[in-house]
């Protein structure tokens, strides 16, 4: 029996010994399996899968502080500006008219102008309304989660969809200027409403949203066209339309601010603010925004100057309002540019557009007698025009890489050509449609105060408040 006994432990201990040696084995064929997988599978394609899956908090936290930039351009920036620069008995009108379109616009934006702009649905299905419209698979942000990343910078979609509300925003704000003193609240809130829905939307889009001009190639990095062309053109519109205020150039005296101080405190803001604008616009906390902070300042710098040095020489003193109204058309000019030329483009750009615009206001405005109250049309329009062309001259591959875009200046003429295209089409665009606006608003609510009404203020007439409390 003991020889049978000891045969099968033997042959136990054998088995048992295969067995543990197996086991041992196993993890190194698994890491070598691994090594091999690793290695067979590209890096550019591992890398694709981290880029999509992964939240970028840099670039968050980034856009995060240029979308409270931006809104604070708005309000209290733009408010703050435009009220200095109005009479006392205005100024309350002209912050009630900023906020409220900080409120609707963004009501609107959140609801359905985000999915316009930026949806795709129509565009996947080849929807003729694709021409105007993206699709309204992203109406209330239907179907965009926490986790939804914007492809490239790999931020919250739902953040990308608040840092470009402030942009539907700002734009019909810019407009207040042109009308400043003389237009009903009423009449002010279903236009802006009508404007924001039917001229901003379908431009963004266009520009932005994948629509025919950024197919056909046209620059536009942070607004020229769809901010500053487009509120600029429908400023003069209505302006025109609106007629002069009560006493314009009649009463042998100037329309004159009611406080610098608060002109300056807007302008500030607004440049302050601007670095949101432009250098937000990149989605990324990296070189190219940067840059586009760079030549923000060095543009705005160079018109701001040029503008002081222009009134100096012509009339015979520097002023602030000067330095200010400069400031903000350097702003304007050098934001569709921003993410395409270097310092020498924004010196260009700066000078030239401070040049052109001090024309428009102390020259051609006086000329032709439109009012255009607060110069949104002489600083928004035409920056926005000089800026949006002079792109195509000044744009360089120093910026845009090997591979991308450059102006007339570096040999491609194709490029400016382009922006003389997308020039051109928003500013027919912003013109026909804000003609029809006004023609519908004004025959349904109307839109002029009455002599009464001006003559007394708009705070008054169109809210019941004073700015200043007249007590000792």
């Amino acid at each position: 029996m003991k020889p049978r006994i000891l045969k099968y432990m033997a042959i136990l201990l054998f088995a048992f010994s295969i067995a543990v040696a197996a086991q041992d084995t196993t993890p190194v064929v698994a890491d070598s399996l691994t090594t091999t997988i690793a290695v067979i599978v590209p890096a550019e394609e591992v890398a694709v899968v981290e880029e999509v899956a992964q939240l970028d908090s840099g670039n968050t936290a980034w856009i995060i502080v240029a979308t409270i930039l931006v809104m604070m351009m708005t309000i209290p920036g733009l408010a703050l500006f435009y009220g200095g620069l109005v009479r006392q008995k205005n100024v309350l009108s002209i912050i009630m008219q900023c906020l409220v379109i900080t409120g609707v616009i963004s009501i609107l934006w959140i609801s359905f102008g985000y999915s316009w702009v930026f949806g795709t649905a129509f565009i996947e299905s080849g929807n003729p309304l694709s021409f105007i419209m993206g699709g309204l698979d992203k109406v209330f942000l239907h179907g965009i989660t926490l986790n939804t990343l914007v492809p490239g910078a790999n931020i919250p979609e739902l953040l990308f969809a608040l840092f470009q509300c402030m942009f539907a925003v700002i734009t019909p704000a810019l407009i207040i200027g042109a009308f400043a003193e003389r237009i009903k609240f009423s009449g002010f809130l279903v236009f802006t409403i009508l404007w924001a829905i039917i001229v901003y939307n379908p431009m963004a889009h266009w520009v932005w949203g994948g629509g025919w001009l950024q197919q056909m190639g046209a620059i536009d990095f942070a607004g020229g066209t769809v901010v500053h062309i487009n509120a600029g053109i429908s400023a003069l519109v209505m302006a025109i339309m609106l007629g002069r205020r009560k006493g314009y150039r009649t009463t042998g005296h100037p329309v004159t601010p009611h406080s610098i101080p608060l002109v300056f405190i807007g302008t500030a803001l607004l440049w302050v603010g601007w670095f949101g604008f432009n250098a937000g616009s990149g989605l990324a906390a990296d070189g190219l925004a940067a840059n586009a902070f760079l030549v923000t300042h060095f543009a705005t710098a160079v018109a701001a100057t040029g503008w002081m040095a222009l009134d100096w020489l012509i009339n015979k003193k520097p002023t602030a309002i000067g330095f200010c109204t400069g400031a903000v058309a350097g702003l304007v000019a050098i934001t569709p540019a921003a993410g395409t030329v270097d310092v020498l483009g924004a010196f260009c750009i700066g000078l030239i557009s401070t040049i052109i615009c001090y024309c428009m206001v102390a020259y051609v405005k006086p000329k032709l007698k439109y009012d255009d109250s607060l110069d949104a049309f002489g600083v928004h329009g035409i920056g926005g025009i000089v800026g949006s062309i002079l792109t195509g001259v000044f744009a360089t591959q120093t910026i845009t890489g090997a591979e991308g875009v450059q102006g007339a200046l570096y040999g491609d003429w194709n490029q400016l050509w382009t922006q003389v295209i997308a020039t051109g089409a928003s500013i027919a665009y912003s013109a026909i449609l804000t003609i029809i606006l006004f023609f519908i608003v004004n025959k349904t609510i109307g839109l002029r105060v009455t002599k009464d009404d001006e003559s007394i203020g708009l705070d008054i007439s169109q809210h019941g408040e004073i700015a200043y409390s007249e007590d000792e």
